[in-house]
């Protein structure tokens, strides 16, 4: 029988980092499952991603949605949740989806969140407060976040599943929190070149910067003092989810077994690796600063299996000691 560590670099060998490009984190982390719950968790980002470049890319090709265009967009979100509930028919497009749904136990809140968020970016251009902001998370980033801590915690029994030991929103929400502001602070260029404003209208004007000012320096206009303290403040907001996180991970992590565990740890030490890059002082935040090549990732995801293939063999260790030791007594 193959150790865990063995395990690990087969699965991470087969892994092809060139070609993951739509939510590359949450694929090379949910990689180390098995394959059904990895195919689980392709479905469902397929169908969310779908809908999220639905509107993202009308937004970056029209800066915006025009008022006649808000009802057809918000049909169509309001459609494609209808559509997940049990008993209401589906076209043959939303079966793979739903199958899994019902198969894996997949919460519809979840879901719901995600639609109610989609909702927001066809009737809202920007964030007004940083609260606007953090409530739209839920439904942008945490939802996602969850379905994925969902899969990976669930608990297989008599060929089915039964739902994780703990919470699962609670255990999603500061790492998602934390991802998704490491996300917008790397994607400050391509998003505002996008015409997709993620930064706070507040916390801006706190600086001494408008929506005008982001698109200036998007574009290679000199980044200012202000802009610099904000990514200052949005860092240290992003720090304190980090650390929630760490005491999150801690809780629920002896309830997962180890390749569900160790996605986990792949998952927040890729984003660790872009926050580390963050450097409000005296950093371009271009694209190519601040995000990492697949070399780079291969690496990192190489470090993180080395270093809990280490702590998953002590753990065993351990636990034959204790149980040789009750054996005996």
């Amino acid at each position: 029988m193959m150790n865990n560590r063995e395990q690990f670099t087969g699965i991470f060998d087969s892994i092809d980092f060139e070609k993951i490009i739509d939510h590359p984190n949450i694929l090379i982390a949910a990689n180390f499952w098995d394959n059904e719950r990895y195919c689980a968790a392709r479905t469902c980002y397929r169908f969310m991603r779908a809908l999220d470049d639905l509107i993202d890319d009308h937004k970056a090709a029209n800066k915006g949605i025009a008022e006649a265009d808000r009802e057809l967009f918000t049909g169509r979100v309001s459609e494609w949740i209808e559509l997940l509930r049990p008993g209401v028919e589906s076209p043959f497009f939303c079966n793979d989806l739903k199958d899994t749904v019902k198969r894996f136990r997949i919460p519809l809140w979840a879901l719901e969140n995600f639609a109610g968020s989609m909702l927001y970016d066809v009737n809202h251009d920007g964030f007004a407060t940083l609260d606007d902001f953090m409530q739209y998370s839920v439904g942008a980033s945490v939802a996602p976040a969850s379905v994925f801590v969902h899969l990976a915690g669930l608990q297989e029994r008599d060929g089915g599943y039964l739902d994780p030991p703990f919470d699962v929103r609670r255990t999603a929400e500061p790492c998602a929190i934390f991802s998704y502001l490491v996300h917008i602070m790397r994607d400050f260029q391509k998003d505002q070149l996008n015409n997709l404003s993620y930064f706070a209208d507040d916390i801006m004007a706190s600086h001494g910067l408008t929506r005008k000012n982001m698109m200036e320096m998007a574009q290679g206009a000199p980044l200012t003092d202000g802009f610099r303290a904000m990514m200052r403040e949005y860092r240290e907001i992003a720090d304190s989810y980090r650390l929630k996180t760490l005491t999150v991970m801690e809780e629920v992590c002896p309830q997962m077994g180890p390749r569900y565990r160790l996605s986990l740890e792949v998952i927040f030490d890729l984003y660790m690796m872009v926050f580390e890059r963050i450097d409000p002082d005296h950093g371009t935040f271009s694209a190519a600063e601040l995000n990492p090549t697949p070399a780079e990732t291969r690496e990192r995801v190489r470090g993180v299996i080395l270093r809990q293939s280490t702590v998953f063999s002590q753990q065993s260790a351990t636990c034959a000691k204790a149980t040789m030791a009750k054996s005996s007594q």
